[in-house]
């Protein structure tokens, strides 16, 4: 009786092992992780948004010219951050909805680049505490979404690589029915840089 128990065991370990390795586990499991290194991205780019509040009201009082390209920023911020194009875990396999959050998202950082060197010739500003406390933040945000976005992509590929490698394939298509998902790429070239600004009292 022991026997036979014994053989059960063997067989059904054997079973949960084969089971495992046609990708029972590994797809979920690598699907969750690239959703949430895709959650990491969505945040560092609202907390892009969240300090151009800042901003606004630090440039006020700059020229005409200024506040013209400031509203620009504060219209393509309010178009970045509509909820139709918030992407979710379910919405990373559509490529036509990732190119219309990474398009909204790089409308945005070239009108705020377009500011900061615009508002940078302005001596007084360089000097105001609270636009010097802004640059900061906003250099440290622009490092943290290029390493959310690189980190995302990575996993990404590993999980595109795990729904096509054999034999996790078997159950990405059997069982999960995995679709691709698609990597965060910048629409034009450049638009993932941060935008370099020289504070410099003596940048002309």
């Amino acid at each position: 009786m022991n026997r036979i128990i014994a053989i059960r065991t063997a067989i059904l370990g054997a079973f949960a092992l084969a089971l495992s390795a046609c990708g029972i586990n590994s797809v979920p499991a690598a699907e969750e992780n690239a959703k949430a290194k895709w959650a990491d991205v969505e945040a560092q780019f609202q907390r892009r948004a969240n300090l151009i509040p800042n901003l606004e009201q630090v440039t006020m009082s700059s020229a005409e010219q200024e506040r013209q390209t400031l509203n620009e920023v504060i219209e393509a911020r309010a178009s970045a951050t509509r909820p139709e194009i918030k992407l979710d875990g379910d919405d990373l396999q559509d490529s036509a909805k990732m190119q219309q959050y990474q398009q909204a998202q790089e409308n945005l950082g070239t009108a705020l680049s377009r500011l900061l060197v615009s508002v940078e010739r302005y001596p007084e500003l360089r000097s105001q505490e609270n636009f010097g406390r802004f640059m900061t933040q906003l250099e440290g945000t622009e490092n943290r979404i290029s390493v959310a976005i690189r980190d995302y992509n990575e996993a990404v590929r590993q999980y595109n690589t795990t729904i096509r490698t054999f034999p996790d394939t078997i159950g990405a298509n059997i069982i999960h029915g995995a679709e691709p998902m698609v990597p965060y790429e910048a629409v034009s070239e450049g638009a993932e840089t941060a935008p370099q600004i020289d504070m410099r009292s003596d940048a002309e």
